[in-house]
């Protein structure tokens, strides 16, 4: 590999990270073509890429990012897993996949600028997807104004229904 093709490698790398959302670090030695094709596939369906690089590029290309505290995990057999829509669906494909492949482990995350381990990353993973959290704080918000709206309704709301009682006495004659 020339200079030119070096400077580009790394250009290329930097820019997947600079795009990413969250970055992984995995170990996968020992599987086979069609394990890590399959591994691909599993993480471009979540909305990431698997990425397996020399690890001297890999950080020089750390440099002027975030990722940074990915520097001392990248020796060995190192792919990259970068995440750019939700880091929870491109966990959640990670974890799953390393789950039924031993030979897959996972060695550390970085999410918001914030290294994660192993257990972390599993933990993450745990997270329900991004469409229900955000269903949820959605509920949240609304809470208190819906309270707050059946608080001022309540005076009038009995008031209708002192009405209706008054009024279904007057019809029975009792």
């Amino acid at each position: 590999m020339n200079r030119q093709e070096k400077e580009q490698a790394i250009s290329e790398i930097r820019g997947r990270f600079q795009r990413a959302t969250v970055a992984l670090v995995a170990c996968s030695e020992g599987l086979s073509v069609a394990k890590v094709q399959e591994l691909r596939r599993a993480i471009r369906g979540a909305g990431g890429e698997y990425k397996v690089t020399k690890n001297t590029l890999a950080r020089l290309a750390l440099a002027e990012t975030e990722y940074t505290g990915m520097h001392d995990l990248l020796h060995g057999p190192t792919g990259m897993i970068f995440g750019y829509d939700d880091p929870v669906a491109v966990t959640k494909a990670l974890v799953k996949f390393a789950e039924s492949n031993e030979k897959l482990s996972i060695r550390a995350a970085i999410l918001g600028g914030k290294l994660l381990d192993s257990m972390e990353v599993k933990n993450l993973a745990s997270l329900p997807p991004k469409e229900v959290l955000l269903g949820t704080l959605l509920g949240l918000l609304q809470a208190p104004a819906t309270q707050l709206l059946r608080t001022i309704q309540e005076p009038g709301a009995r008031l209708a229904r002192l009405v209706d009682q008054l009024r279904t006495r007057l019809d029975t004659g009792a």
